[in-house]
């Protein structure tokens, strides 16, 4: 019950309450049924003893007529009894036969949805026409379910035309979910659901604020790093002392990698990012990954069967540059090995295992006591790019080795 929709909540409730209406109502109608029985079989058994009793005194017309009135019967006319004595025969049932041969006999027969009562006493024959006004109980009940059951259905349609502008805006917050930054939510009554599109509305705009913002900040910031660090770079050219010289290249060269870094994350993280999948080599992919390491004599070692990748190229060397950059600051001996292992590529370093969970370590700037060392965005640029291009990370520690996993996600 707790995963179903509210609108297929109201489907089964409603349907639940015209079912139990509609075998109510049948409950009554056999009720009804069994009850009407009883009665008519009641009153046939007074009329029985009444005209058996009354017959016996020998009654005037006068009194027979005041009889008839009391037992709501009339005679049925001498010119009509032969043909309805012969329809009795043919195609009458008999409802109640009651008396003796001492008293006399009644029975009750219906004849086509008509009731007849033949009373036979010495000399008397009668046959009589039940006049009994009929009762409406039944047809009454039926039009008060009909009526019951209508109104259920207008409430019904009611409620779920009250409630379709929900898929109206179940659409416009999926639009905005997927990348749309200008969808605007509207609702033109004030209710709840006017307030919740009003809420979100605002909520979107603000948002898209926050965004402008962010962006804005990252490129002023990143525009306004470029210039000293381009300046800071010609300055260190012209020193003549070599190890200072190349201690300042680093740095400035460290701080460029950096501004890439965040650049390439605010690309990734855009809802409207869409990845440029090519067909090609993974060891292509990690020449360029080597080359983006900036560190001359590096320890990598390639252990990889000719594999071929579709992905998105660049993504795909940023990624392996940040696992092998990582491999070499944190492993013991500095030393890194990418290999495959049936279509995983896997980054393996020495060291010792991870004190965290690694979703902890892909979370930006959570680099535990080794920040100092950077700034903590290796892991979590990975993990989003990742997502991107269809894998995700794991990681295992094994035989005193750190091993990093770029997992293919199954496809359907």
């Amino acid at each position: 019950m707790k995963n179903l929709s509210v609108t297929t909540f109201i489907h089964i409730l409603f349907s639940v309450a015209i079912i139990i209406l509609i075998a109510t109502f049948t409950l009554f109608h056999y009720w009804d049924q069994d009850r009407q029985k009883i009665e008519e079989f009641k009153r046939y058994q007074l009329i029985s003893l009444t005209f058996l009793s009354n017959l016996k005194l020998y009654p005037s017309e006068e009194e027979l007529r005041k009889l008839y009135k009391e037992l709501h019967v009339k005679p049925v006319p001498r010119k009509k009894v032969e043909k309805l004595k012969e329809a009795i025969s043919d195609r009458g049932d008999t409802l109640f036969s009651g008396g003796s041969q001492q008293l006399g006999r009644v029975r009750v027969f219906n004849v086509d949805g008509e009731r007849y009562i033949y009373v036979q006493r010495m000399s008397y024959n009668l046959l009589l026409k039940d006049n009994v006004p009929k009762n409406f109980f039944f047809e009454i009940a039926v039009t008060l379910g009909v009526v019951l059951i209508l109104l259920l259905l207008v409430l019904y349609i009611a409620v779920l035309k009250k409630l379709s502008p929900l898929k109206k805006l179940h659409r416009q917050i999926q639009r905005f979910a997927q990348g749309d930054m200008n969808v605007s939510i509207t609702y033109e009554h004030d209710d709840e659901i006017g307030k919740i599109a009003k809420s979100f509305d605002d909520a979107i705009k603000h948002i898209n604020q926050l965004s402008t913002s962010k962006n804005l900040f990252m490129r002023n910031l990143m525009h306004e790093l470029k210039t000293p660090i381009t300046k800071g770079r010609i300055v260190v050219e012209m020193l003549d002392d070599e190890a200072t010289k190349q201690v300042l290249v680093r740095a400035f060269e460290r701080m460029n990698e950096l501004i890439s870094e965040l650049a390439e994350i605010e690309r990734v993280t855009t809802r409207s990012f869409e990845p440029n999948f090519e067909y090609l080599m993974l060891s292509e992919i990690i020449e360029e990954s080597k080359e983006l390491l900036m560190a001359e004599g590096s320890c990598v070692s390639i252990d990889i069967e000719p594999m071929a990748l579709t992905t998105d190229k660049k993504l795909m060397v940023l990624v392996l540059k940040n696992l092998l950059d990582n491999g070499m600051k944190y492993g013991i001996d500095k030393c890194v090995t990418l290999r495959t292992r049936n279509g995983v590529i896997e980054v393996v370093s020495k060291g010792e295992p991870l004190e965290h969970p690694l979703s902890y370590y892909t979370e930006p700037f959570s680099q535990a006591e080794k920040r100092s060392a950077g700034f903590g965005l290796g892991l979590y640029i990975v993990d989003t790019i990742l997502k991107k291009i269809g894998y995700y990370l794991e990681y295992r520690y094994e035989e005193g080795q750190n091993i990093f996993m770029l997992v293919p996600q199954k496809q359907g």
